[in-house]
């Protein structure tokens, strides 16, 4: 059997004992059900865990991750955990948080095929499309990159927001804000973008659903 596989079968063998040495029921507690606080959506990217960014505990969070941390009308999958979480789980926070560094946010800056990703990598060129002119006029490349990174945050936070999920939950007075922010690999720390939305008020009255 090869060496890793076999070494994190080993790790959650050791993590299980570990863990029971501390509490006899965790693992029963935790098989009771979940009331998670949050909605994390963020980045495939494997040097993200979002459990231990924030310090938090299994069963504290909801997570959904793919590609540059998208928020996308037409993603079935994202449109499935934000309904879970918001109507069955009654979250009161959704996170968005990018990371510094993104590949695919890079990727989203040239014009390199890389395959089907293409088609994903199109999502986030439109958001550099909409912030044209406050990005191509920052001159240093890796801080027109930080700033890309930052503004494709902030539009799926306002993405996730135009969502009907989002605003019938704000309807029937729901306590539900969406948050942005921005992690950073090299120093551990997130930033708050403040971009923090409680109401469909937030949003520019065409986007605004009357139910």
């Amino acid at each position: 059997m090869e060496d890793f596989y076999k070494k994190i079968l080993d790790n959650n063998k050791e993590w299980v004992e570990k863990t029971l040495e501390k509490d006899p029921n965790y693992f029963k507690d935790l098989a009771k059900g979940q009331k998670p606080p949050l909605l994390w959506i963020g980045c495939s990217d494997s040097r993200v865990p979002a459990n231990e960014i924030i310090g938090a505990k299994p069963g504290e969070v909801f997570v959904h991750r793919n590609i540059a941390n998208m928020v996308v009308h037409s993603d079935m999958n994202m449109l499935s955990v934000l309904d879970y979480s918001v109507n069955v789980l009654k979250v009161k926070h959704v996170i968005v948080c990018g990371h510094y560094g993104c590949g695919g946010v890079k990727a989203a800056m040239g014009n390199d095929s890389i395959g089907i990703i293409d088609n994903w990598i199109r999502h986030i060129k439109d958001v550099y499309r909409f912030h044209e002119s406050y990005l191509d006029a920052i001159v240093d490349e890796e801080a027109r990159f930080n700033a890309f990174v930052e503004v494709n945050v902030k539009e799926q936070v306002l993405d996730l927001a135009k969502t009907s999920i989002v605003q019938a939950a704000w309807r029937s007075g729901q306590d539900l804000t969406v948050h942005g922010w921005v992690y950073g690999l090299n120093s551990g720390y997130v930033t708050d973008l403040n971009v923090n939305l409680s109401s469909n008020k937030d949003l520019d009255e065409v986007y605004q659903l009357k139910f």
